[in-house]
């Protein structure tokens, strides 16, 4: 049943938009932090996973080849999000206890991933990507040093159905270096993460380009023009940026996420960085019955599934979810490091605080 579920939902996905937005910033003392939504139109039942130093990861190649399953312990701990829906320990968000994080967004229409040949020796599926890379490597520059030395791959003898989960991830540690990781054409492509921003489709250099075209916006508007005899004057702050998109495309996204990144005040310190990612990720909230599109005779609707933030210095991460928007929980990563057992638990099962009640504030 869970097989047929996941077949179903890799079929019906792809041909709908997804809209994952991530973006990251440092605070003046240094202290980096980055954010991710997840959207999607289906209950995929996220989980939080918190896996031990020494979990084991087994990579396969595609069935076919009958290529040795290369067995492997992490080296590293690991907190992440990934699909309940998939078995196993599929990673499309995390941290690792070294201060690297990860998220992965969906990259439909342009990922085609490496081929594997009876001749490699270094391959791991695409649901075991996130895992492998949190696992086993400390840095950005780590992880790029090994990408060219493993295929990674999918096909449809993998749990997800026949297409699988099409992705480009972005790459940040606690030393604020930071990439985007691409496979397209059947190519590993590497770029420097300079907008600090990833959405979706297209590419990410596209959507680096594709800022040439607002680069108008600012922060700063006139307050007033002449108009002939009269002297009209503005109408409120902002007008600066009229004509930043609002939609929820990815390019649109990538614009507003980019614009609001760079040109917000930048944060003193953690707790400053922390509450500006909320900020901007509030941007890009999408409301249950807004971003809809048709699967036949029915209308699905994208949503924004869960938020989480990462601290990647300190090792802290917070977390919501949909019907939790307005309340994050907090975990102490440090801890969940330390553990010797892996753990799960579905990310709409935590418990979320309730509003605090400050009526006593008021009454005499």
């Amino acid at each position: 049943m869970l097989k047929k579920l996941v077949l179903c939902m890799g079929l019906a996905t792809a041909n709908i938009s997804l809209a994952c937005t991530a973006i990251d910033i440092q605070s003046k003392d240094g202290v980096v932090i980055a954010g991710r939504t997840m959207e999607w139109a289906y209950d995929m039942q996220w989980q939080l996973l918190s896996l031990p130093k020494g979990t084991a990861l087994n990579l396969t190649a595609p069935a076919d080849l009958k290529l040795l399953v290369i067995a492997e312990k992490t080296k590293y701990a690991v907190v992440g999000i990934g699909p309940g829906v998939i078995p196993g320990n599929t990673l499309l968000e995390g941290q690792n206890s070294e201060g690297m994080g990860m998220s992965g967004n969906f990259l439909p229409g342009f990922t085609k991933y490496q081929t594997v040949t009876a001749q490699d020796k270094n391959y791991v599926s695409i649901l075991d990507f996130g895992t492998w890379a949190l696992g086993n490597f400390a840095n950005v520059a780590e992880l790029k040093a090994a990408l060219p030395l493993i295929k990674v791959w999918a096909d449809s003898s993998l749990p997800s159905g026949p297409k699988p989960p099409v992705l480009h991830f972005v790459f940040t540690d606690k030393s604020n270096d930071g990439m985007i990781v691409e496979y397209v054409d059947g190519k590993l492509n590497i770029h420097a993460n300079v907008a600090h921003t990833l959405t979706n489709a297209p590419t990410y250099d596209w959507h680096v380009t594709n800022l040439r075209n607002y680069l108008n916006l600012s922060t700063i508007g006139a307050t007033s023009r002449p108009v002939g005899t009269d002297n009209v004057t503005q109408l409120g702050q902002g007008s600066a940026m009229v004509g930043m998109p609002g939609d929820y495309t990815p390019p649109s996204r990538f614009v507003r996420g980019a614009f609001l990144r760079h040109y917000a005040t930048q944060p003193a310190n953690a707790q400053e960085a922390t509450q500006l990612i909320g900020h901007i990720l509030n941007n890009v909230d999408i409301p249950i019955g807004i971003a809809q599109s048709k699967e036949g005779n029915d209308v699905i609707s994208d949503y924004t599934q869960f938020v989480a933030i990462k601290d990647l210095t300190n090792n802290k991460m917070y977390v919501t979810d949909y019907a939790h928007r307005l309340n994050y929980v907090a975990l102490d990563l440090n801890k969940l490091f330390a553990q010797t057992v892996a753990t799960k638990i579905l990310i709409n099962a935590l418990p979320y605080p309730a509003a605090a009640d400050a009526t006593a504030s008021l009454m005499k």
